[in-house]
């Protein structure tokens, strides 16, 4: 139990900070050459960006007070009440109208932002010149506005007064695009092309006069797509919630036009809105100004047959009796006027409302009505058709508040009919009334005249009509004071201003990012190839794999002229020290009798004849009695180590025949070392398997036992053949060898099954062939000795039919 939790324990990873550290480090010349060439990036974009500044200004919109008589009395009061829709303008349908494209492309027209010429530079941004390029180039807004893309003009304006142009345009849908270069001796100028006239004119507006030729760059897009443009980089927001002051913000790269522009989109919203509002009046004033006319006509009808009528009849004083039926009569004729021109006022309201072409006109409004909540209803009425006509303007007629608005308006239409049916049934039931009375009187003076009847009738119509037309003149005045006192409906409180530094490019925060940028890069290329790699590398990656101990790291170095024996006696070299602190851990892993020590690797070519060779000698410098045993019969690699003949009689013979053979006889004395002896592989036999599976093996560790301190067993590639999982038998200890950049992360996991199932009584490991130049260890220490040295193909003809080729056949100077 103590055991598994020890092992989970281990298989945790941890993350050591230090050694991370020091593992970048390792490369900091690519992180000074990263970030030196990330700034010199973000030098070269600000130096080709231009600024952009944000310019601001504050607008009050004005609320209008709803007019109109008593509320109560309209049909629609209670939705009003209700908040459903408002006959006052909306704050936010006006922020929208001053974001409107609409708006914008008038203002985009009137100051011709469409072109932008700019001073064309070799080295960084062109300079933008608004209103003090030394050429105007003109297009009108309707070609313009037909352009498929902009219009390119590249120019050179010298100080004589020339003008080269070179223009560049698409001609079509499918983005064909035409050039066309030509010069002219003066100013102003005309080029013809395809897509429009353009014009060029010289600028006598100029602070100073030019002192060299200046070349040019000109950009002619469509007013719709500029206007686009202008209003993704504007901002129209309410500085609080219980305010209607409007701050108007637009990003551009010319700090003039982006205040021109404001105050040009302001001007234009004040203009609209006076012209939605005068639009009452103005209807109003062609309603009057028609009956004046035919008031006209009347009254002097009337007056000439009244002055007719005198000449022709020549009237008398009335008769004293007949006077005080005439003051009554007369009473009754100024009621009976005033309900006539009441009358006729109304019809003339019924007979324009029912004319289906006034259907979405305004009805004419303060024109002498005496009815209070006809009045009242018409104000209404006109205020909602006006509301209208201004969402129109913005949006469609799908849209749910026109669609809402349509039926309001709908109801009240229908409401200001009812009202004047009803105001007219009235009139007509007092002109009844008033009928009736003055019948009455005029009975008494039933005798009188029919000359002074007749003249009274003349003379009602004459004052009837002479009232009518007097009233009208005064109307039609009154409504001239309403045209001439409307006011601006948005007001600047804060005029528009520019921002001192530019909104972007952030130099400071680009050259942040190019700083972080130029630390992320090297340190993701490292990352993404450590991240590719499957190979193992160095310690950290044989302690992600597995947690066998690992007895050394064996760094690479030159191959010996013979033979593969890196290890002298009395000497003091890295490969050396190495091989010595290999040879003090083996022991320290050892316990008391244990002698017996298997080497073996994933697969070929990874070096495992060289470090059980090589250990063997170390061993033997020690004063041990030490034999190295060839134990891998199928390709026996200790010829090459100890520079042997590959017909030398090994252990093969000893295990084919050990009745007849002497084991000892096989034996060759190293020249290396007294202490050390080796026992070759033999030849090859056919059945390998078998031989190791006999205990004649057994025997023969024994024997060996009795006169040898430490028994190396140098053994196949364990993962590749079964002969050294059979031959674990006899080991007391196994090492498992592997190769920086030769061994796959894939194979070498092999190890854990092995420490797993428990094959071996010890297991440890052995990295080879580290090339410490190009590493830091954990504590920054970097080694610069070398070793290496080359394989050649390692292969296995007894049934498994494959070869391999240890690699690296480029380092023909390196062997293990």
């Amino acid at each position: 139990m103590e055991e598994q939790n020890f092992n989970e324990q281990n298989s945790e990873e941890t993350i050591n900070l230090y050694a991370i550290f020091f593992k970048y480090l390792a490369y900091w010349p690519w992180f000074v050459i990263s970030v030196i060439a990330c700034m010199i990036l973000a030098f070269l974009f600000l130096r080709y960006q231009q600024p952009v500044y944000n310019i601001t200004a504050a607008v009050l919109i004005k609320e209008e007070e709803q007019k109109g008589g008593n509320s109560a009395a309209s049909p629609l009061a209670a939705i009003q009440d209700l908040g459903m829709f408002s006959m006052t303008n909306n704050f936010d349908n006006e922020v929208e109208i001053l974001h409107s494209r609409t708006l914008i492309k008038k203002a985009v027209n009137e100051l011709r932002l469409y072109t932008t010429i700019a001073k064309d530079r070799i080295t960084g941004y062109n300079i933008p010149l608004y209103r003090t390029s030394p050429v105007n180039v003109f297009m009108t807004p309707e070609e313009a506005d037909k352009l498929e893309a902009p219009v390119k003009l590249k120019m050179k304006y010298t100080l004589d007064g020339k003008l080269h142009v070179h223009a560049k345009y698409v001609i079509d849908e499918e983005g064909d695009e035409e050039e066309i270069e030509k010069e002219f001796d003066r100013l102003p100028a005309i080029l013809p092309t395809p897509v429009g006239v353009i014009n060029f004119s010289k600028n006598d507006s100029l602070p100073e006069p030019m002192e060299e030729d200046v070349k040019l760059m000109a950009y002619i897009s469509s007013p719709t797509v500029t206007a686009q443009d202008y209003m993704e980089n504007l901002t129209v927001e309410a500085t609080s919630k219980t305010t209607t002051i409007a701050q108007i913000s637009v990003q551009n790269t010319d700090k003039q036009r982006g205040i021109d522009f404001v105050n040009c989109l302001v001007a234009f919203y004040n203009q609209d809105a006076n012209d939605e509002k005068n639009e009452v009046a103005q209807k109003t004033a062609e309603f009057i100004e028609e009956r004046i006319s035919i008031i006209n006509r009347e009254l002097g009808t009337a007056e000439t047959e009244l002055a007719d009528f005198k000449q022709r009849s020549g009237l008398t004083d009335l008769t004293s009796d007949a006077k005080l039926a005439l003051e009554e009569s007369s009473r009754y004729g100024q009621q009976r006027m005033e309900n006539a021109t009441q009358i006729q006022l109304v019809e003339f309201l019924r007979n324009y409302i029912n004319d289906p072409k006034n259907d979405d006109e305004v009805i004419p409004s303060n024109v002498g009505l005496q009815d209070q909540n006809l009045t009242s209803a018409i104000d209404q009425y006109n205020a909602m058709i006006v509301e209208r006509n201004r969402l129109l303007r913005t949006s469609s007629e799908s849209n749910p508040a026109v669609i809402n608005m349509n039926t309001g308006i709908e109801a009240m239409r229908h409401s200001v009919q009812t009202t004047v049916e009803s105001v007219l049934k009235g009139l007509n039931i007092a002109k009844s009334d008033i009928e009736r009375q003055a019948r009455k009187f005029e009975g008494r003076i039933s005798n009188a005249p029919i000359q002074e009847k007749e003249f009274l009738s003349i003379a009602r119509q004459q004052e009837i009509k002479a009232a009518l037309y007097t009233m009208l003149l005064q109307k039609r005045e009154e409504n001239a004071l309403t045209l001439a006192a409307t006011a601006n409906n948005g007001r600047i409180i804060e005029d528009a201003l520019a921002d001192k530094d530019p909104v972007s490019p952030k130099k400071k925060i680009i050259a942040l990012a190019a700083l972080i940028l130029g630390l992320g890069i090297p340190v993701g290329i490292v990352y993404l190839r450590d991240l590719l790699k499957y190979k193992i590398e160095n310690r950290e990656d044989v302690e992600h794999i597995t947690d066998v101990p690992i007895l050394a790291e064996l760094p690479r170095c030159k191959k010996p002229e013979k033979g593969a024996v890196v290890v002298r006696e009395n000497k003091n070299d890295i490969m050396e020290e190495t091989f010595r602190g290999l040879r003090t851990n083996l022991l320290f892993m050892l316990g008391k009798d244990q002698k017996v020590i298997l080497f073996s690797s994933t697969q070929p070519g990874e070096g495992k004849s060289f470090v059980a060779g090589n250990t063997a000698v170390s061993l033997a410098f020690l004063g041990k009695k030490t034999i190295i045993v060839g134990m891998d019969i199928r390709k026996p690699g200790l010829n090459k180590v100890f520079n042997l003949s590959r017909r030398a009689e090994g252990i093969t013979n000893y295990l084919a025949d050990p009745e007849h053979v002497n084991i000892f006889d096989m034996v060759q004395t190293s020249d290396i070392s007294p202490n050390l002896d080796i026992l070759p592989g033999g030849p090859v036999p056919p059945n390998p398997t078998e031989l190791v599976a006999r205990d004649v093996l057994d025997r023969a560790i024994e024997l060996l036992k009795q006169r040898y301190d430490y028994i190396i067993l140098d053994t196949a590639p364990i993962a590749m053949v079964t002969d050294t999982a059979i031959i674990g038998r006899v080991a007391n200890l196994c090492v498992y060898v592997c190769r920086a950049d030769v061994t796959p992360k894939a194979g070498y996991r092999y190890i854990n099954v092995l420490r797993d199932e428990k094959k071996f009584p010890k297991l440890a490991t052995v990295i080879n062939d580290i090339d410490m130049s190009k590493r830091k260890n954990s504590y920054g220490y970097e080694y610069g000795a070398k070793y290496g040295y080359g394989g050649k193909t390692y292969g296995y003809g007894y049934g498994y039919g494959y070869g391999y080729d240890e690699g690296n056949k480029n380092k023909k100077d390196k062997t293990k």
